[in-house]
């Protein structure tokens, strides 16, 4: 087991503007595509920033959390509140699981050596890659599970994303979105406001299982850079909402999926 590099999460200051672009730039991605844009963000934490592995993740986390927070009012008001309420089951039914995932994730990842968990994140990064390109290049027909084999399909799965969204510290709805359409046969805008409503107890979660270890002191230590790049996150996300169709999917999810891709041997790479 390694040791929590609490202290070597300090890292030499960089400008309040360069933090900044380098949130809103992330968000201006997640957001052309109706996501928050996290997976992009952590590689950069890595990267641009220099966080260890964990430090990065658990940053990533708070950062999305932020987003998720403000999102979830829009999404609210773009979706009846009545039509979420009476979807609560399948909410229900994903939490069960992504509670426990969400539990698993976060202490798995503090107890892996780091050169362990840059792979991890690298074949997750590969994972996001090819849940873009299958959700936003492919119709989604929804699963005819009879609902005997559909409760626990949705607990598994749960579990599973809970764990991913744990690991990388981000929200999930690359994963949540699909897996309500498939599963529950709701339809996207419908699933996103569910998916929103499964990732913020998820991410709690998660964050409570961090907050035991000493590696989340990372977070006291950082407030200030924390705060500039979520603040550029959530600026950047509401421009790529706003941009959201401008660029035609077709060359844009190949895109963003090179840039998982190149991101994910960089940290496969990374000591």
């Amino acid at each position: 087991m390694s040791t929590p590099p609490a202290l070597s999460a300090l890292r030499p200051a960089h400008p309040a503007a360069v933090v900044f672009g380098a949130g809103a730039a992330i968000g201006v991605l997640g957001g052309m595509i109706g996501l928050g844009g996290a997976e992009f963000r952590l590689p950069l934490l890595i990267g641009l920033f220099g966080f260890a592995a964990l430090s990065a993740v658990i940053l990533n986390k708070a950062m999305s959390l932020v987003v998720v927070l403000v999102a979830l009012p829009a999404r609210l008001a773009a979706v009846p509140v009545a039509e979420i309420a009476a979807r609560w089951p399948v909410a229900l039914n994903l939490l069960a699981g992504s509670l426990l995932g969400a539990w698993a994730g976060a202490s798995w990842a503090v107890r892996m050596r780091s050169t362990t968990l840059y792979k991890v994140l690298a074949v997750l990064m590969v994972l996001m890659a090819a849940a873009l390109v299958l959700t936003h290049t492919t119709t989604l027909d929804t699963l005819d599970l009879p609902l005997a084999a559909r409760i626990p399909a949705g607990a598994v799965a749960g579990f599973g994303i809970g764990v991913v969204a744990a690991i990388m510290g981000v929200a999930g709805g690359e994963l949540l979105i699909p897996t309500i359409v498939l599963l529950f046969g709701e339809g996207i805008k419908t699933a996103g406001s569910l998916s929103l409503l499964v990732s913020l107890p998820t991410m709690l979660v998660a964050f409570a299982r961090y907050s035991r270890d000493g590696s989340f002191a990372v977070l006291g230590a950082n407030l200030r850079f924390t705060a500039t790049l979520a603040a550029g996150s959530v600026a950047g996300a509401v421009l790529g909402g706003l941009l959201l169709g401008v660029f035609p999917e077709l060359v844009l999810i190949p895109a963003l999926a090179v840039i998982l891709l190149v991101s994910a041997f960089k940290l496969a790479r990374h000591d």
